[in-house]
């Protein structure tokens, strides 16, 4: 078994299996909520995924391409809040821990993401 990158549990406290977490999204089908897609985009970055990241970054904020930062290890997502704040909108407020270039770096956002024709998108957040 593949543990799932973002670390999400079952009731009993286990890390989930990636083909029972993440996996789906990343091949294609749509994330439950928006929580779910932000886990999903936490493990395409562990993953080095950049056509997953753009695919599922809203097209009104999407950048025309995106350099993921090389030699980043990735080393855990928490989840602090989800809300949603509309019909097809939401928050998601998390932090994920990484390091680059031997740094640690803790990047704390608060990120916005819509629903459209029944898939979420990202669509942007400040960093705390």
């Amino acid at each position: 078994m593949t543990a799932c990158p973002c670390g999400r549990t079952n009731a009993k406290g286990h890390v989930l299996a990636l083909a029972a977490c993440c996996g789906p999204s990343l091949a294609g089908q749509s994330a439950a909520d928006a929580e779910s897609l932000m886990r999903s985009r936490y493990t395409a970055f562990v993953r080095g995924d950049v056509a997953y990241l753009l695919a599922t970054w809203h097209a009104s904020q999407r950048p025309a391409e995106l350099q993921l930062e090389a030699g980043a290890q990735w080393l855990g997502l928490e989840i602090k809040h989800h809300r949603l704040t509309g019909a097809d909108t939401a928050e998601v407020e998390f932090v994920a821990r990484f390091r680059v270039g031997g740094k640690a770096v803790r990047q704390h956002e608060r990120s916005r993401f819509v629903r459209e024709g029944g898939q979420w998108f990202y669509v942007n957040g400040d960093v705390r």
